[in-house]
């Protein structure tokens, strides 16, 4: 019997893989991309780069924020069908060796894409996207049928 080194944390990343899987199969890839960090390897060794995200909602909007730094505008991709919201993209790596020894290498290149169920109406002629200091945002207006109203009390 070989012995061998226990790494704890590639069992947990594991173990995410796998209920990530589950979900995927069962919602046919609804849920593609929802994972706690922005990277992850894959089976094969592979990384996956997924942005983080922020989802907020007003009165009137909701917000999505993703983090992606170093990306070109061009190179990222938003849709929105039967109420899921799709991020998609690819950061491309830079190639450029002259000869270095790298010692560390931490940041992550590659194709990633994102999907969020958007659960109100939402005006799609009046969706607004921009990119500053590498962080997307994404506008989704609600309709007004979709904005929440108040109703008078009156006093009899």
């Amino acid at each position: 019997m070989a012995i061998t080194r226990w790494k704890p944390f590639e069992d947990l990343m594991s173990a995410q893989n796998e209920v990530s899987r589950f979900f995927d199969e069962f919602f046919g890839k609804r849920f593609e991309g929802i994972t706690p960090s922005s990277a992850r390897r894959t089976e094969d060794g592979a990384i996956d780069w997924i942005p983080r995200v922020d989802i907020s909602e007003t009165d009137d909007e909701i917000i999505v924020k993703a983090d992606a730094p170093g990306m070109e505008k061009d190179n990222v991709k938003i849709t929105l069908s039967e109420n899921v919201l799709t991020i998609s993209g690819e950061k491309n790596a830079e190639h450029e060796e002259k000869k270095k020894n790298y010692h560390r290498v931490e940041r992550v290149f590659g194709s990633f894409t994102r999907s969020f169920y958007i659960p109100t109406n939402v005006d799609s002629s009046k969706i607004k996207a921009s990119y500053e200091n590498g962080v997307l945002t994404v506008k989704l207006p609600k309709k007004e049928e979709a904005k929440p109203k108040e109703i008078p009390i009156e006093v009899e």
